[in-house]
């Protein structure tokens, strides 16, 4: 039996790395049984029976793990959105950024598209994400411009590669590394938006780690409760010791330390209202469930 990590997974073969080797697996019958899928990232004991193909015997413990794309495992995820070709939005930002730090993942701010637009004004837009701790960086996979920066992100790490349809993933990983060749389409002009061109999950190797090429997310909906939503910012879960009640939700408690904050301009009202956007979508999903 040996140990090893589930590089990529397509059409019922599980393809395991171990010790520098490929090996190709399918997975035992006691996985369906149990309602459990190994996914790609996942940790497992495997067998080999017929030269370099086996079975995936046992998973091992996961630190955390995304539905939709199906990984697990995840270091860090990178954010990538255009600064044009589609708009900047930090609506939808927020919501990434919402949905990868409540899973425990270290999220980074990437901005395509650099060479479309004066770049004070982009640099403007994401000053407040740098001001609470965020990782941001700006590159032109056309003009080659910021990727030496982001190639150093990658090293010992599992790195989630998502955002916007269409802001260029596909062509930052190729400017990346042109040996990957991944497909890539144009942005569709009549729907201002791109088509997904990426169809398995697999992590590829990159920088002395591993990347996962993905379809992106399909769902972004905030499956969480109030509370969770409320600490899953970074920021507003360290400045949320100073709220005067425990669990406060930041809304219309006397005493928050996240309104204070608004008031101070240490969080901006936009990132705010986007906040409290999500606590009453969060609030209406939780009242469907429960009735």
């Amino acid at each position: 039996m040996q140990k090893g990590q589930i590089v990529k997974a397509l059409s019922g073969f599980y393809y395991v790395e171990s010790h520098g080797k490929i090996f190709q697996c399918r997975a035992r019958g006691k996985f369906r049984k149990n309602d459990q899928k190994p996914l790609v990232g996942d940790y497992c004991e495997f067998s080999i029976e017929n030269n370099n193909e086996g079975y995936i015997l046992t998973l091992l413990d996961r630190k955390n793990e995304l539905v939709r794309p199906p990984i697990c495992n995840i270091d860090q995820a990178l954010l990538v959105f255009s600064a044009k070709e589609p708009d900047m939005n930090t609506l939808l930002l927020d919501r990434f950024l919402i949905l990868i730090e409540h899973l425990n993942i270290q999220p980074i701010i990437c901005i395509s598209k650099i060479d479309l637009i004066d770049f004070s004004e982009i640099q403007s837009v994401m000053q407040p994400y740098i001001e609470a701790g965020y990782q941001v960086y700006y590159f032109s996979s056309k003009e080659k411009k910021g990727l030496n920066d982001i190639q150093k992100v990658f090293k010992n790490k599992i790195t989630v590669i998502t955002g916007q349809s269409g802001v260029g993933k596909s062509s930052l990983l190729n400017a990346l590394d042109i040996h990957l060749n991944i497909n890539t389409n144009q942005i569709s002009k009549a729907l201002g938006r791109g088509k997904h061109t990426t169809r398995h999950v697999e992590l590829l190797k990159m920088y002395d780690g591993y990347v996962a090429d993905t379809p992106g997310f399909s769902s972004l909906e905030l499956s969480m409760e109030p509370v969770e939503l409320a600490q899953a910012y970074h920021d507003f879960y360290t400045l949320s010791a100073s709220c005067k009640f425990r669990g406060c939700l930041h809304d219309s408690e006397p005493s928050c330390a996240i309104k204070q904050a608004v008031k101070d301009n240490i969080i901006t009202k936009e990132r705010y209202e986007h906040y409290l956007m999500f606590l009453k979508e969060v609030k209406e999903q939780k009242e469907r469930r429960y009735g």
